[in-house]
């Protein structure tokens, strides 16, 4: 664990110029150790992983081979923001994998929530070792490990990590972060230029948006869940609680209720809203949202939606609910 401690001389990366220090050191190192090899990520467009990649986008540039699995469990926009981002504006070695229908396809009718998650972290992997059979090159593997992670589950970050890939492809690890904790790694990222959306995004569980679409996933109710979520972090952003209120979704249970709607009845799925605030994850408070905001959201999805006819705000704080319905 000697290596994997940081330093007790590393200064808190909380300022611009701290971070361009970071960087270009990082860039140096990064240089050194790859070299003329091929380094392999798995880009899931979150806070850790963009940071690694557009690290290792200014160090090695083409080097780099970046893999973004799409397994249809994002929120709205964020497959097509990776796209944008790393593709298109910082011209990335970019793999785009649509594996909706693979994924979706597994999942089917399984409803216990231990279960979808153990399908998509495995079938995660699968996708991934294809992906990286495909390639020539390859030495390295990055990953977004974060100091946290090496504190709180000895050195192995659980959704990053795609250890389990076959002996054959045990590549060597480059984890650019691993001394850093989250706010810091914010802050390198603004450094380098990505945008607030994916610097600042909210906590996102591993298995997505397979957990708000709760027991057995439909395409149906996924999309519910989709759109619905989409509109609660547009009201958000609009009433200046984006960045203020820690975490924030929608979840989409499996049974339907019945409704009026323009004078005829409905037979429709409610919409649950969460929104917490913590500090470590391991306790939540209800954030108290103004009643004219809940209006406004009901009225949006409700309106905006067909197949919802009802809008409920979880108040339950953690304990003794989880943050998470599963």
């Amino acid at each position: 664990m000697e290596n994997n401690k940081r330093p007790e001389t590393m200064a808190r990366i909380n300022t611009p110029a701290l971070a361009e220090a970071f960087i270009e050191d990082e860039i140096q190192k990064l240089r050194a150790e790859i070299g003329d090899k091929k380094v392999l990520l798995a880009l899931s467009g979150g806070v850790d992983s963009s940071v690694v990649a557009a690290l290792l986008i200014k160090a090695v540039g083409q080097q780099l081979v970046a893999v973004h699995v799409n397994h249809g469990l994002l929120r709205k926009g964020e497959p097509e923001q990776v796209v944008e981002v790393f593709r298109n504006q910082m011209k990335a070695n970019l793999v785009y994998v649509d594996a909706v229908d693979r994924f979706l396809d597994k999942l089917a009718g399984v409803a216990e929530p231990e279960k979808k998650r153990k399908i998509i972290g495995a079938e995660f992997i699968r996708v991934f070792e294809e992906e990286a059979r495909k390639l020539e090159g390859i030495e390295f593997l990055a990953q977004g490990t974060i100091y946290p992670d090496i504190l709180e589950s000895d050195g192995v970050k659980a959704h990053h990590n795609v250890g389990g890939l076959p002996e054959d492809l045990q590549f060597k690890l480059v984890e650019p972060l691993k001394f850093l904790y989250k706010d810091e790694v914010r802050v390198v990222g603004k450094a380098l230029g990505l945008p607030d959306s994916m610097v600042y995004r909210q906590p996102f569980p591993g298995p997505g948006l397979g957990v708000r679409c709760l027991g057995a996933i439909t395409r149906e109710r996924l999309e519910l869940v989709r759109e619905s979520d989409a509109i609660l972090r547009e009201e958000f952003a609009k009433s200046g609680l984006e960045g203020k209120v820690w975490q924030y979704f929608t979840a989409i249970p499996d049974f339907r209720s019945v409704g009026v709607k323009n004078g005829v009845r409905t037979f429709a799925y409610p919409v649950i809203l969460r929104a917490v605030n913590t500090t470590d994850a391991m306790s939540a408070t209800i954030e108290p949202l103004d009643y004219a905001l809940l209006a406004r959201i009901t009225a949006r999805i409700t309106e905006e939606i067909p197949g919802i006819n009802r809008v409920l705000y979880d108040v339950t704080p953690k304990p003794c609910a989880t943050i998470e319905w599963e």
